[in-house]
């Protein structure tokens, strides 16, 4: 990928190349949110960037490239959807001039009653043209596998309600839908795909208790499962 070629010439040439920009738009992993929390009548989510698959990345790119600066944008969204990303790519995104996008959507698409596979597959086409058209390049990365049961670490009543209806659209093969409509809109579009979901669930095939590995017991990822996703976009970014 270009952004590879720009790491390269930054690093041989500090002073004659500018630093690379990557800016990531999704949702509330993106974001970097762990676990959820109740404050009176509201329930909230620990946010910790720093140890996000977003830092953790251009912690690998820094490792990578020592002499090389790279700049991240992280425009992750708790709640976002492939909708309302669309609705914001310009003004999170493409106003930065990003020479690399990586969009990561989907846990939010599927559970919401309002929106279909094809839905969330028109969202995500309109945002790789509309980022193409702007001359960038863009990575889709695949979400996490969401609970496969309700564990007993969640105890508050609308987490629970939350994780009985997560569980039966990750096992049903309800989400499996979703994240095949985006593998179909990354092939139409000639977008790379960094395929972190296909990893859990092959994780999961093969015995892991995947759930265990989810920081709130729902959606959101252990931070050690956060670098999965960094080391997974990186090989993304070598491979193509």
């Amino acid at each position: 990928m270009k952004i590879i070629e720009k790491l390269t010439a930054k690093s041989r040439d500090n002073f004659g190349n500018p630093s690379p920009v990557i800016a990531f738009l999704g949702d509330s992993v993106t974001q970097g949110c762990f676990e959820i929390y109740r404050d009176g009548a509201l329930l909230r989510t620990v946010f910790d960037t720093e140890n996000g698959y977003v830092e953790k990345t251009k912690q690998i790119l820094r490792m990578l490239y020592p002499e090389t600066s790279v700049s991240v944008i992280n425009a992750g969204i708790n709640g976002g959807s492939a909708q309302n990303g669309l609705l914001r790519l310009e003004r999170d995104v493409l106003c930065h001039d990003p020479d690399l996008v990586v969009v990561c959507f989907g846990l939010n698409d599927c559970n919401d009653d309002s929106v279909e596979a094809a839905d969330y597959k028109a969202s995500l086409k309109a945002i790789f043209a509309a980022i193409h058209a702007a001359g960038k390049e863009v990575i889709f990365m695949t979400p996490n596998m969401m609970n496969t049961y309700l564990p007993h670490t969640v105890t508050d009543d609308y987490a629970k309600h939350l994780g009985q209806l997560f569980a039966k659209r990750q096992t049903s093969g309800y989400f499996d839908g979703f994240i095949a409509a985006a593998r179909e809109a990354c092939v139409e579009e000639g977008v790379p795909v960094c395929d972190c979901y296909k990893r859990w669930c092959e994780m999961y095939a093969q015995g892991v208790d995947t759930t265990a590995l989810l920081s709130n017991g729902l959606n959101h990822p252990t931070r050690e499962m956060h670098a999965l996703f960094a080391w997974e976009l990186v090989h993304t970014m070598f491979d193509n």
